[in-house]
């Protein structure tokens, strides 16, 4: 449980980073609205995310990996329908929202792990 909630704050944190060095990245929301940006980016990423790449898996396969960015920015697209809060606009935005969680999220599993 610890961890999910380190989770959510990594994940808000990086949607802040976003929205304040990504041109075509707009949050309007409060500290609140932004952790729940995160929760529900922790949820879809754990629910939903699986479920795709099991779908996709043939096409995954096919691009050596690289369909993987089409379901991220999938997930980041639901993320901005759920919350009207959150703006991305354009191809590149969504490329360097995925680059800043996804190291975000690296560095926070490897901390992890070393416990």
């Amino acid at each position: 449980m610890f961890y999910f909630i380190i989770q959510i704050i990594v994940n808000a944190f990086a949607i802040y980073l976003a929205d304040s060095f990504i041109k075509g990245v707009e949050f309007s929301g409060d500290i609140w609205i932004l952790l729940i940006a995160g929760l529900v980016l922790g949820i879809l990423n754990f629910v939903l995310k699986p479920i795709l790449k099991v779908i996709s898996a043939p096409l995954i396969i096919l691009t050596l990996g690289i369909f993987t960015i089409i379901i991220n920015i999938f997930i980041l697209w639901l993320l901005q329908i759920i919350l009207p809060e959150l703006s991305i606009v354009g191809f590149w935005a969504y490329i360097w929202v995925i680059i800043i969680v996804s190291v975000l999220n690296f560095i926070t599993h490897g901390l992890n792990r070393k416990k």
